[in-house]
This record gives C-alpha cells, structure tokens and sequence, in this order.
C-alpha cells in the first residue's frame, strides 16, 4: 500500500503487441523472463504504489497476465500509451496514474518513489524523470533531453541537444528525459481533451503537449538511467544487465 493513505497511486503499463522494430517485444526472453514480467516485477516491489496493472489491447499479452497472476485489463486500441493510461483512469478511481513503460526492464523502485514523491509532498501536476548523459550522447536524436528551470520544471524538451553549447566550451551539462510519468488525474483528463500541440507534433513528443498548453512539468534527477528496448541492441543490453546481477553484479 502507498505510504499516504489519503492519497491512492496506480500504477499502469500500458502494452501492446505488436512493435515495428521488435515483433511480439512484450514476451521476448530477457535473461530467462518475458519483458513484460521483468517490467511488472519492478513495478510492483515500490510500496508506493496501491495498484499496478497491465493495460492492453492485446488478447495474447492478457492471456500472458492471467496465466502469470499479473493484474491486467483489456482496452481499446489506442495511438498511445498515455491514452491507454487514460482508459484505465477512465474506468478505475485514483488520485495518480503512474504510466510505466512496457519496455522499460530495468526500473528501479527509486524511480518510482522520484515520480510520485512530489504528488504526495507538494501539489504536483505531472512528473517524470532526467539522468545526465554526455555531449556524445546527447547529439543523439533518438535519446531526447530535457531543461529545466532552477525549481525542477521543465522548460522544453527536444531531440536536439539542449542546451546548445554555442563556444564550444564543453561545460553544459545535458540530461535525457527518461520516459516514465506521473499525473494527477485531472493533468491527465485535460491533456486527454487537448488536440495535439504544434511543438507536440514537429518534435514527435506528446509531453510537449503539456507544456505549450500550460501544465506544468515536475523533473526529478535520478543517478540511475534506464534501459528502454526498442532494438535488438537494447535487448541485448538489457539481458547483459539482469545477467550480470544473477551473478551478483547490481548494474548500473
């Protein structure tokens, strides 16, 4: 049960089947487990969540939970996780929906706690996450980073490398966004009912949606990145990684 009684946190993987790069990539072996239930197991060990849950469009990733005791609910098909997160919401009664990437393996109960701390310590709208990265990295457009201001909010996110390091004097400091969120249920039902935004649609990132329509975004720095399977070099490092600890190496 979450530590804040009057405060009930979900929870919620959004799944689907199919994956244009990694066919079937929920039930694809990552050192001996699923993806998905490497996923569910580190969900579920946060005490600070009430519920976690499966959502998917998919009858064989449903038959998959059942047949695993992983709690899970059928959905429509949806264009993206954070509407399948809004279904859930729809259909369910909680102060906060945590949306856990089904392809997100090596989160950590301390990402959790990251996420949903500031709903239940201040008036939190949306949170999500950042980890610093180098300038190698960062000249990445597949790894997206994020700014924020001296508060924690964030002020843009983007595909480029910001902060742009115009004399090239090799002292900024970059940060990926890691892609798990939080939200208060009405952050979520208000950015459900907005169309989607210009910078939304030009960067190909909905969190932007929020931001140009004037939700704030609440970015905790974590010290642990995460490990996110969209390739078949990521689930090669994601099975390296929870090989590794069966042998008594923790990772990074």
């Amino acid at each position: 049960m979450a530590e804040d009684d009057a405060l009930k946190i979900m929870g919620v993987i959004p799944v689907r089947f199919e994956s244009r790069r990694l066919p079937g990539k929920p039930l694809l072996d990552v050192a001996g487990k699923p993806l998905l239930q490497r996923v569910y197991d580190a969900a579920s060990i946060t005490t600070l969540l009430d519920d976690v849950r499966v959502a998917t469009d998919s009858k064989r990733i449903f038959q998959f939970c059942l047949d695993n005791d992983i709690p899970a609910m059928l959905t429509g098909e949806h264009r993206s996780g954070t509407d399948r997160v809004f279904e859930v919401m729809d259909r369910t009664q909680a102060d906060v929906y945590v949306n856990i990437q089904g392809d997100e393996p090596t989160l950590r109960s301390k990402h959790i706690e990251l996420l949903t701390r500031p709903f239940i310590e201040h008036d939190a709208q949306v949170t999500t996450l950042k980890v610093k990265i180098s300038s190698e990295c960062a000249e990445n457009p597949n790894v997206v980073k994020v700014v924020t201001d001296d508060w924690e909010q964030a002020l843009h996110f983007s595909r480029l490398p910001i902060p742009f390091d115009r004399d090239a004097r090799g002292q900024v400091v970059h940060y990926k966004h890691i892609g798990v969120y939080a939200y208060r249920r009405e952050a979520l039902a208000r950015f459900h009912s907005l169309p989607q935004s210009s910078l939304e649609t030009s960067e190909r990132l909905e969190q932007l949606r929020f931001l140009q329509n004037g939700i704030p975004i609440h970015v905790k720095e974590t010290l642990h990145d995460t490990i996110g399977v969209d390739t078949e070099e990521d689930l090669r490092k994601a099975t390296e990684y929870f090989s590794g600890r069966s042998q008594g190496n923790p990772g990074n």
